[in-house]
């Protein structure tokens, strides 16, 4: 009996004489390392090429030293400054000591750059001021106040005590038509200088419309190619799939062709007699012209996820619902369309995300009226080179797209979404 308890406590070895289980834990670490290694690549792209470069931009939203590296004499005052006393001879100084350095190596134009973003209408101050520093003498404040008036606002020296500072929420607040300013904190812009809050309304009015036109339009051709013979469905697929073989800025003139006064659209309702010839409608350089084009171009973006969703339903359900006594209609309601849901949301939430950062069709067919937010974001990155600004509308317009990833998985589910 004592021999047989001692045989079966005995560790069961390999062939090499290495126990099983360490074995097989040894098998497991080689699979999860070649899995690792396969996965790498991929995972360091990402990372490299859109999570860092995301997470870059949205650092440039509330940090920006460009003040405080050029001027940091200046900087040093600031930070001891109130915002509310008068500046002093101390302050004054150092004003001078860092306009002369920044004209001899030239970075002045940065400085007046960085605080006309924060109050408009300084930049000619600080230029104008750097080249006379070199001759200013003490004390300091009478002198430089004497080469320009402006020198005695305090509310230019608020502004540079607020770009003095590296850490600043004063572009979000900008982005949000507000103002942060060192003695009450947020305000809200002037209204006549409010302009980035309606542009993110418009930019979500016009993607919800564009996404309701692309369901309106895109469920009968969905459903069409779910349930035509094969042969037909094939051909109207191609001709689905064909605008993808298209380049888009083709597309986008295409749309300009057609949708001027002179084009093609117009001459056919004149043609027709719904309006006059001197009467034509203006259906181009507006938000006509860029819900029409988007709508056009994001169309085959709602149509793959419904007919993914579409083909898989079986026919018998529609044929057991009309032999239980439902209408064509009802039974399409109450039986196929609720199993379309998924479809929908993952078409929907597609082209909604498509639509809200578009941006060359926009520039191309909106006009005035038909801006987008992303426009806005190009115009800071390429012509007022406030990446600062840009930085915090792009955070903005990320937050409300995870905001309505958010309320997807709620409302729907993000497991039921299917796009193929």
């Amino acid at each position: 009996m004592a021999d047989s308890q001692t045989v079966q406590l005995e560790p069961i070895t390999a062939a090499d004489g290495t126990p099983l289980k360490k074995k097989l834990a040894q098998a497991l670490f080689r699979s999860r390392v070649r899995a690792v290694s396969l996965v790498l690549p991929l995972f360091a792209f990402v990372m490299a090429s859109f999570v860092i470069p995301i997470i870059a931009l949205m650092w440039q939203g509330v940090y920006n030293d460009t003040f405080s590296s050029y001027t940091p004499n200046l900087t040093a005052q600031l930070k001891l400054w109130d915002g509310m006393s008068d500046p002093d001879e101390a302050m004054y100084a150092a004003l001078v000591t860092d306009l002369e350095t920044a004209r001899a190596e030239r970075t002045i134009g940065r400085i007046a750059t960085r605080v006309n973003q924060e109050y408009p209408g300084t930049r000619s101050l600080f230029t104008s001021t750097a080249r006379k520093a070199k001759k200013l003498e003490a004390p300091f404040k009478d002198s430089v106040i004497k080469t320009n008036k402006k020198w005695d606002n305090i509310e230019v020296w608020r502004a540079m005590k607020i770009t003095s500072q590296d850490l600043t929420p004063g572009f979000y607040a900008t982005a949000l038509d507000g103002r942060y300013t060192v003695d009450q904190g947020f305000i809200s812009q002037d209204e006549n200088r409010q302009i980035y809050v309606q542009l993110f309304w418009r930019t979500m009015m016009i993607s919800g419309t564009v996404m309701g036109l692309c369901l309106l339009l895109g469920y009968p051709v969905a459903y069409l190619l779910a349930t035509l013979p094969l042969r037909t469905s094939n051909l109207l697929m191609i001709m689905v799939l064909l605008p993808f073989w298209t380049s888009l800025l083709v597309r986008t003139t295409a749309w300009i062709a057609l949708l001027q006064s002179q084009g093609v659209i117009n001459d056919l309702l004149v043609y027709v007699g719904i309006t006059a010839d001197d009467a034509r409608f203006s259906l181009i350089y507006n938000m006509t012209g860029t819900i029409v084009a988007m709508t056009h171009i994001l169309l085959p973006f709602m149509i793959l996820p419904l007919y993914s969703v579409m083909k898989t339903i079986p026919p018998s359900y529609m044929r057991a619902a009309r032999s239980l006594g439902a209408t064509p209609t009802k039974a399409f309601i109450k039986v196929y369309m609720p199993q379309t849901i998924p479809g929908i949301g993952a078409g929907g939430l597609l082209v909604f995300i498509l639509a809200i950062g578009y941006y060359i069709t926009p520039a191309l067919v909106g006009g005035q009226d038909g801006q987008l937010i992303s426009n806005m974001i190009a115009y800071h990155m390429q012509k007022s080179l406030n990446w600062s600004l840009a930085a915090a509308l792009g955070g903005i317009l990320l937050a409300g797209v995870l905001l309505l990833y958010w309320a997807y998985d709620r409302v729907i589910g993000i497991d039921n979404m299917k796009l193929g």
